[in-house]
């Protein structure tokens, strides 16, 4: 009995000189079968490119239908049985679609975009992929990384049977299904490290999702794990681990991550400082808190007719115990040394002290009046040399850096505010998306869909960005409502190109009629009729998609 193994230094050979150029390296010599050694003599060389090109396409022949015999040691036994229920044979053929990126009729969107939540919907269903695409899946994953987790769960027992055989799908071996999870295909869940071998031999991307979802299922097990590779690590791949750290961070991960302040990488430094910030009962905090205690306190009238006030006096040196908080002595954003210090400080303290400290609430502290605590006034420029600023405004932004670090939903809703309406600012200087991020998901669709209703779409990609998908009814109505009014004000569709791309994935199915009204509604043959087709083809393919797996 012989079994068939294909030789991949021949395509690395042609893979080099195609890199290095015909000019700087010779063409390989590609030897094999008395037939495909005289095909591959008979390639006219006379211009090197166009022969590298011919002996590719001749050695992509041979690696897909002939192969090297080697020994065996006899036919392998089954892949183990799959006990779940196999796909629809409707949501068989759309999957068969998707992996193939062939486009239905009328479809012209990335279908790519889609795969992702096809593979989501299909792996919380519990569904097993029909053996036939298994091989077509394992490739897909194969140059996208975001799509192995699932493809592995749906794959299953096959899936690891085939990687065991096939070199280019070895990541499967390297993908833990987590435990507790669907679609472990009748199987024990595979063990969160079986041998360290991830940890030990896989790829870097492979080791920091590795060890992200070891943090879900077991924090204390995965720090150990970082704890023992850290100092040979280098400093890159150390500020990416510890930033893994974010999930299931806990008071145990504390005396860690307050060695890591004395990391010799600013950069780790800086991320260990950050972390530790979100511990409100860290060491790092309460030294943080203490300090913003002392730039920034409340000021109430001796006689109760004035006007209560915060009074910030922000500090005066950045000592050397405050940089190994992590706070860089010199400013990296041109800002004045004092407001950088003080905005630090206010960034990485616990947000409960202030309504703690003052009995105020976050909207009545965003309130209040800010004086220079030592000249008894607004600032005006004071440590903006050239610039206007004002302490209120460094205030509101660390508290909004705070929140964000904080995943503070009190105050970020507070800093937020209601959505402005048509010619308002925002109300806050930190970042609308980011404190958006924050908030309940029904929130952040609530929120951007008013703020869309006023202001349309040119400012709101970030905004849906930082929305869960797919978005809410309202939130797609408000998006859809938009879109009418720019084609209605000869707006071009590719200015709201980054808006358009997210709403073929988003955008709920249930708004297909509405689009398929703009597409009747815009010209003939307009870029604006072109798009709504487009993108009401893709809503009613997503529809389709949903509901076979659904069924």
């Amino acid at each position: 009995m012989t079994a068939f193994t294909t030789a991949s230094d021949s395509w690395e050979d042609l893979q080099t000189t195609a890199m290095l150029g015909t000019d700087r390296r010779p063409l390989p010599g590609l030897t094999g079968s008395p037939a495909f050694s005289a095909a591959a003599q008979a390639v006219d060389r006379t211009d090197a490119a166009t022969a590298l090109l011919e002996l590719a396409a001749l050695e992509a022949v041979r690696r897909r239908a002939g192969a090297v015999a080697a020994e065996s040691g006899g036919l392998p036994g089954p892949a183990a049985p799959d006990p779940r229920r196999e796909l629809p044979e409707a949501a068989a053929r759309r999957l068969a679609v998707l992996v193939g990126g062939r486009s239905g009729a009328g479809m012209v969107a990335n279908l790519g975009e889609l795969l992702p939540q096809w593979l989501a919907t299909a792996r919380e269903r519990d569904f097993r992929v029909p053996a036939a695409l298994v091989p077509a899946l394992l490739e897909a994953a194969r140059a996208r990384s975001e799509l192995r987790a699932d493809t592995v769960a749906l794959a299953g027992p096959l899936g690891r049977w085939l990687a065991e055989r096939n070199p280019d799908w070895r990541f499967v071996t390297r993908v833990a299904v987590e435990p507790g999870t669907p679609a472990t295909g009748g199987e024990a869940p595979v063990p969160a490290d079986p041998g360290d071998r991830i940890w030990q031999e896989g790829l870097f991307a492979e080791r920091v999702t590795h060890l992200t979802r070891l943090r879900r299922s077991d924090p204390a097990a995965a720090l150990d794990l970082l704890r023992g590779t850290w100092s040979t690590e280098r400093a890159e791949d150390r500020l990416l681990f510890l930033d893994a750290l974010q999930e299931g961070l806990s008071q145990l991960d504390e005396p860690f991550l307050e060695a890591a302040l004395s990391d010799r990488s600013k950069n780790v430094r800086g991320t260990a400082a950050e972390l530790l910030s979100t511990l409100p009962q860290s060491a790092l905090a309460t030294r943080m808190a203490a300090r913003a205690r002392a730039a920034v306190r409340l000021v109430r009238p001796a006689t109760g007719a004035g006007v209560i006030r915060l009074a910030v006096s922000p500090p005066a040196e950045c000592d050397a115990a405050m940089q190994r908080d992590g706070i860089p002595p010199k400013s990296p954003t041109g800002r004045g040394q004092r407001a950088w210090w003080f905005g630090e400080i206010i960034a990485a303290a616990p947000l409960d002290l202030w309504t703690a400290d003052t009995g105020l609430t976050p909207e009545e502290l965003l309130r209040l009046p800010v004086v220079d605590s030592d000249a008894g006034h607004d600032r005006e420029g004071a440590d903006h040399p050239g610039q206007a600023g004002s302490w209120a405004d460094d205030l509101r932004e660390g508290w909004a850096r705070a929140a964000v670090r904080q995943h503070h939903v009190e105050w970020a809703r507070a800093l937020l505010g209601p959505s402005p309406g048509p010619g308002q600012a925002g109300g806050t200087a930190g970042a609308p998306a980011k404190l958006l991020a924050v908030l309940p998901s029904a929130e952040q669709a609530a929120w951007t869909a008013e703020f869309i209703d006023g202001h349309g779409l040119g400012e709101a990609f970030q905004l849906l960005g930082a929305c869960a998908t797919p978005w809410t009814p309202p939130l797609s109505t408000a998006v859809v409502a938009a879109l009418e009014r720019s084609a209605r004000s000869g707006a071009y569709p590719w200015s709201h190109s980054g808006v358009l791309g997210m709403t073929e994935r988003a955008l709920a199915p249930e708004t297909a009629p509405a689009v398929e009204a703009l597409a009747s509604g815009a010209a003939p043959d307009s870029a604006w009729a072109d798009t709504f087709s487009r993108l009401a083809s893709t809503l009613r393919f997503r529809e389709a998609m949903l509901a076979e797996l659904n069924g």
